[in-house]
């Protein structure tokens, strides 16, 4: 279960296509900061006799996704759900404010030189028009 603003959080928004998150394993307080998108575009082949590809947009696996930290992964793999608490930081409008807030939240809190985080890395390439919404 995803909580925003302490109330849960399970649905879809329509304007909004991801979020940055915090996942916290509460016996040992590490976390993980992260991002995600809410939906998955998916090119499929074109139609007889037509040229151009079709998209598809499913909804993505938010709902049940504990972040891309391998380490993390098998503590989930390996033990209960109830094990972790998973909070959503921001909700985005765009992929590059998405990026943006993963980012400053990482640096802000220093996961990399942290051993109270999971992150072992931030990627991030991010140009001011990304961001503009913020302003």
């Amino acid at each position: 279960m995803w909580y925003y603003d302490n109330i849960l959080y399970d649905e879809v928004p329509k304007e909004y296509i991801g979020f940055v998150y915090l996942i916290t394993d509460l016996p040992t307080n590490k976390m993980y900061v992260g991002k995600k998108l809410f939906w998955n575009t998916r090119k499929l082949k074109p139609l007889k006799g037509k040229a151009r590809r079709r998209i598809q947009v499913v909804e993505s696996d938010w709902k049940t996704y504990y972040g891309s930290n391998e380490e993390l992964q098998q503590l989930v793999e390996n033990s209960h759900a109830e094990r972790f608490e998973r909070e959503i930081l921001y909700l985005c409008a765009k992929k590059g404010e998405m990026s943006y807030l993963e980012a400053k939240e990482q640096f802000d809190r220093n996961v990399l030189l942290s051993d109270e985080y999971y992150n072992n890395f931030i990627g991030c390439k991010i140009h001011g028009k990304h961001v503009a919404g913020l302003k």
